[in-house]
């Protein structure tokens, strides 16, 4: 399986396998009394949960795919967006968006459409996150950096758990 699915995949796992999976990791650290630990190895998935969160709780649209666009053009991925008023969004929409913009970890471009008071805003995922950071990329790129950001958050929660587990855990 581990072959098949590299660059240029042949299989996908769906979503069925990623549940799976997800609810048989939380069960294992949750029975086994390492929960804390278990939680540290899913730093960037947390991430991206903390990041969706204005999508996810409709601060602003979610639209149903929110993954990266293919520029059949160039053969990169491109950062997907979604498309709204500002003045649809709520006030803690607003300060979301406010907040985001000031930290650049969003990219708005103001004045789309006929009318200008559109904004298009870049989907809030880690992979249209890093897409944002370092522009249209390679897929394989992408999936490169993508692991290298989850063996890194690994290496970290090892740090974690180990030289520095008297800060965190009760020893």
């Amino acid at each position: 399986m581990t072959g098949r699915s590299r660059y240029p995949s042949s299989v996908f796992v769906g979503d069925t396998f990623c549940y799976f999976s997800g609810m048989t990791f939380a069960v294992v650290g949750i029975l086994g009394h390492f929960s804390k630990t278990m939680l540290l190895f899913f730093i960037p998935q947390v991430l991206n949960f903390l990041y969706s969160v204005p999508q996810l709780l409709h601060l602003v649209p979610c639209p149903r795919h929110r993954l990266p666009r293919y520029n059949p053009k160039t053969n990169l991925l491109e950062m997907s967006t979604t498309v709204f008023k500002v003045s649809d969004l709520n006030v803690l929409g607003r300060l979301c968006m406010r907040v985001f913009k000031v930290l650049r970890l969003v990219h708005l471009k103001e004045g789309t459409r006929e009318k200008k008071d559109y904004v298009e805003c870049n989907n809030l995922t880690l992979i249209n996150f890093v897409l944002l950071w370092r522009g249209p990329t390679h897929e394989e790129t992408l999936v490169q950096i993508l692991l290298i950001i989850q063996v890194l958050s690994s290496v970290l929660a090892f740090g974690i758990r180990y030289p520095l587990a008297f800060m965190f855990y009760d020893i």
